[in-house]
């Protein structure tokens, strides 16, 4: 293949095109990535600033500050009894407190599959809640 004036030329410029255009176009992609974030960004902000705007709204409404100090502050109108419960469970439906841990050592079966699925299933079907520590 002979190469002519003409295409020496034209591939040099080809390659000094590159050698040109390459790290501008690595700029512009990186450009394009975070205007891209940052549209992102802004859209999470409009998002929380809808969402603060609804809060705000609902605090406008006599009704929902009404029930908010009732929830929150256990507020009262005059004349109302109110009954606050701790703890509504049964004494003897409340797990029992453990035995101090022995000084001794015992083996226990080497099978702990079923002994694992079986407290899962006790577990699950439990009626009873775990004390308070």
């Amino acid at each position: 293949m002979r190469l002519s004036a003409f295409s020496v030329i034209m591939l040099s410029l080809v390659v000094l095109g590159a050698w040109v255009l390459v790290p501008t176009l690595d700029t512009f992609i990186d450009q394009r990535q975070k205007i891209a974030a940052l549209e992102q960004s802004v859209r999470v902000s409009e998002d929380e600033i809808a969402a603060l705007t609804a809060e705000r709204e609902r605090w406008d409404d006599p009704a929902y500050i009404t029930t908010q100090a009732r929830e929150r502050l256990y507020y009262v109108k005059p004349g109302e009894v109110v009954y606050l419960i701790d703890n509504d469970l049964d004494p003897s439906a409340l797990p029992r407190e453990q035995e101090p841990v022995s000084d001794t050592l015992e083996e226990k079966p080497a099978d702990w599959m079923p002994q694992l699925l079986r407290t899962l299933v006790s577990a699950g079907l439990s009626d009873t809640a775990a004390a308070a520590p």
